[in-house]
């Protein structure tokens, strides 16, 4: 894993996510998915959100590009402002005018998000045309464009081809070359390297950081990956149970973890032995399972996990407090958990 210091400029936030519940209401009773999540995103920046399935990530870029099914969902609170603008209070219309255009997003499965009746063409020109208001032919040579510019081969050829016509790589490249064909100002990708070869990853993050190098776009990457949080990101948030327990630099937050949470999922990646021949050390777990969204307990949603609970957590939420400059970590033992050691 490489780490560098985050090298975003110190400017107004162009998306800010404020006190955002997203609930969904089921049988068994409000599921609490996204649970007062604030952050904010400034241009150029790649923010890592990462945590186990189910602790709210992807249900967080829903919300964002207001692709939650209402019902059963709904925006309990919160507001998510786009260049000072609250996306919750848009019209279906003018949300429209957004989606797509100013902020885009790589969903997690190129094949099934990719419609497989239509070329790649018809697909990408769709969006140029509808934002961007090009005639066909203009839109056509934009669409060959955003497939050089994410490096696909002969793109005048794929232009004309249907999405199972190509690799799972080419598909997810296709996906991105949709989302930046609008030149959008956020780009939310989910796990845009799920389920590709570790070459092609490489290849499709290079791409990213590429892009986030030539057009200042601000990137959300949404993954459980560590080691891609570490070579991609300049800032990290550290979802557990719908709620953000550690937010921080990406060095800070890898050199000094506050929250056992965040710990445990360090602990769980795999790396090389002592003895440096390839042999990998023994990956240690964090026991238990998430609790059910429905029934959250009344003091901190990882308790029952945590080596270092007291009568305290059970009973009361921790608030997320000042852990260092630009560091955010709700636990009650932050201040008194031994030194960090990887």
């Amino acid at each position: 894993m490489t780490l560098s210091p985050p090298a975003v400029p110190d400017t107004d936030p162009v998306l800010q996510v404020d006190d955002l519940r997203t609930w969904f209401d089921t049988r068994d009773g409000v599921v609490k998915a996204v649970e007062g999540l604030s952050f904010d995103l400034r241009p150029g920046e790649i923010l890592g959100v990462v945590g186990e399935s189910g602790c709210g990530k992807s249900i967080t870029s829903l919300s964002i590009m207001q692709l939650v099914p209402t019902p059963p969902g709904r925006y309990a609170s919160g507001a998510i402002r786009f260049k000072g603008r609250d996306l919750l209070r848009l019209t279906p219309a003018e949300m429209r005018r957004i989606r797509g255009n100013e902020i885009s997003m790589i969903f997690q499965d190129p094949m099934s998000s990719l419609n497989p009746v239509l070329t790649v063409g018809d697909q990408l020109t769709e969006a140029i045309v509808l934002h961007q208001g090009l005639d066909p032919r203009a839109a056509t040579a934009r669409a060959r464009e955003m497939l050089d510019l994410v490096h696909i081969p002969e793109p005048e050829r794929r232009l004309r081809e249907y999405p199972h016509q190509l690799s799972g790589g080419m598909r997810q490249r296709v996906m991105i070359a949709m989302a930046l064909s609008c030149n959008p100002q956020v780009l939310i990708a989910d796990e845009p390297t799920t389920a590709l070869d570790v070459t092609i990853q490489a290849q499709i993050l290079g791409l990213m950081e590429e892009i986030r190098e030539k057009l200042q776009t601000a990137i959300i990457l949404i993954t459980h990956d560590l080691g891609v949080v570490a070579e991609m990101a300049d800032r990290v948030l550290v979802m557990y149970a719908g709620r953000k327990v550690e937010e921080a630099d990406v060095v800070e937050l890898f050199e000094r973890p506050q929250h056992p949470y965040t710990r445990g999922l360090m602990r769980s990646v795999p790396r090389l032995g002592a003895d440096g021949e390839g042999s990998a050390t023994r990956l240690a777990e964090i026991p238990g399972i998430v609790p059910a969204l429905t029934n959250l307990p009344a003091g901190c949603a990882f308790a029952d996990r945590c080596a270092f609970v007291t009568d305290r957590c059970r009973a009361e939420y921790p608030p997320l407090v000042p852990r260092g400059p630009r560091h955010l970590a709700a636990c009650w033992h932050s201040d008194t958990l031994p030194e960090w050691t990887a």
